[in-house]
């Protein structure tokens, strides 16, 4: 980006007017929009030259992320891109034309790594600059929460207070969630992921909480969905270099449940990737296939179910509202989607197992699922991605049932955890309860 060509700046989804809004910094801080919108860009600046040069995930995100950020220095904007995207996110072939994208190499061993600790060094810089404190309200249905726990542990100027569902956590992710960790608390509340997020949205516009620094790590924030924009390119890269395909080929098959990862590709896709087609793969939490179907009416949101595959668990996505601000009436004819119910997220996972000797987490086994009935129902045969979004380790319960007969999967970055001392409270689903914690 030359010294002449600003950086976006930020609107609310709800805003009639076309007035620009905070710098994507000051937008990061924020949240949400003062009217409880969601924060979309005014435009969207297009990959820098020599893109298809990168070397890493962090070196794409070096000369990505600046032309976002005009109000750090560029260098810093780099090395913090490099500092938090310093582990591997590979593309595993399974077939001649499909392939899984490996996101879950992060601390964490989810996706949710590659946003939550390039947005957090991004935040204690800006507030660094600013003198300034943060308070990060965060819900999470799974990985969300132990992402944003371990890559804003011990940012001196940043509070983060954990909400996720009661007992609709596996064991081993409850467990991430529950590491006592510095300036970290975590609250276990009695309700689903979608009273979760309920809250943190009502605190952003509560009276009562405005002289909080309030911000959110949720995929409602704008930042953990730029760095999630990066590995559609990076993806991309790597599919061309070691197997001649190219973007404007590829289907992606997207695992979702609040639409944030979605977004991220559709970013991407601005940016100037050119993937051919868009896959939306849901569990029984269907209203977004049901909407692409012609069956639901925008915003008309059931109730959460369930399932195998919990960090999925969302019946009101909220970056539904950024998409169909982004998108409009193209959304469907530019995103495929479909929902896979447990039994069928089993056979995925046996499937995967049987046919090409990988094993897949009940999240990544959705996916794998989409894009066998989109082949199925359209034809298509061209070659197609999977986000792969965490290890299969964190599920060992769900491995068990559809591979009893598969030892099962462990990684250090768990076993590490269960000698260390937890920490977690209880919480009633309510703005008030969560009020009096804050302000305590």
């Amino acid at each position: 980006m030359t010294s002449l060509e600003a950086a976006p700046r930020l609107r609310s989804t709800r805003a009639e007017g076309e007035d620009p809004g905070p710098s994507v910094l000051a937008g990061i801080l924020k949240g949400l929009a003062p009217d409880g919108g969601l924060y979309v860009p005014d435009r969207v600046p297009p990959l820098p030259e020599g893109w298809r040069e990168a070397s890493s995930l962090g070196d794409l995100g070096a000369r990505v992320l600046p032309r976002w950020i005009d109000d750090l220095p560029a260098d810093r904007v780099a090395a913090i891109a490099r500092d938090a995207l310093d582990f591997d996110t590979p593309v595993v072939p399974l077939s001649d034309d499909r392939f899984v994208l490996e996101l879950f190499h992060g601390p964490t061993l989810s996706f949710k790594d590659v946003g939550a600790r390039t947005m957090a060094r991004l935040m204690n810089a800006a507030l660094e600059r600013r003198d300034g404190r943060a308070l990060i309200l965060v819900a999470t249905s799974g990985d969300t929460g132990s992402a944003v726990a371990d890559g804003f542990a011990g940012m001196e100027r940043i509070e983060v207070v954990l909400l996720y569902p009661k007992g609709r956590v596996s064991e081993v992710q409850e467990r991430q969630l529950i590491v006592a960790r510095p300036n970290v608390r975590a609250f276990a509340v009695e309700g689903a992921f979608d009273d979760c997020q309920r809250m943190v949205k009502e605190a952003f516009v509560d009276p009562a909480l405005a002289g909080l620094p309030l911000s959110s790590a949720n995929s409602i924030n704008i930042g953990r969905l730029l760095p999630q924009a990066l590995y559609y390119v990076w993806a991309a890269i790597q599919l061309e270099r070691a197997h001649g395909i190219a973007a404007p080929g590829l289907r992606v098959c997207v695992p979702s449940g609040n639409l944030g990862n979605l977004t991220g590709g559709v970013l991407a896709d601005r940016m100037g990737l050119g993937v051919g087609h868009f896959l939306a793969a849901h569990n029984a939490n269907d209203f977004f296939p049901d909407y692409l179907a012609g069956r639901r009416s925008a915003f008309d949101f059931p109730s959460t179910r369930a399932t195998h595959s919990n960090a999925m668990d969302v019946g009101a996505p909220s970056n539904f509202e950024r998409l169909h601000a982004l998108l409009g009436g193209e959304l469907p004819t530019r995103i495929w989607g479909t929902s896979v119910d447990d039994a069928a997220t089993l056979a995925s996972m046996r499937r995967a197992w049987n046919d090409d000797g990988y094993l897949a987490c009940p999240h990544t086994a959705v996916g794998l699922e989409g894009v066998r009935r989109f082949r199925e129902a359209t034809g298509d045969r061209g070659p197609a991605l999977v986000l792969a979004t965490a290890h299969p380790a964190k599920f060992p319960s769900v491995v068990a049932e559809a591979l009893p007969e598969v030892d099962p999967p462990t990684a250090p970055e768990l076993e590490a955890l269960r000698d260390r001392p937890t920490h977690v409270q209880d919480l009633a689903p309510s703005l008030a309860a969560l009020r009096e914690v804050l302000l305590a």
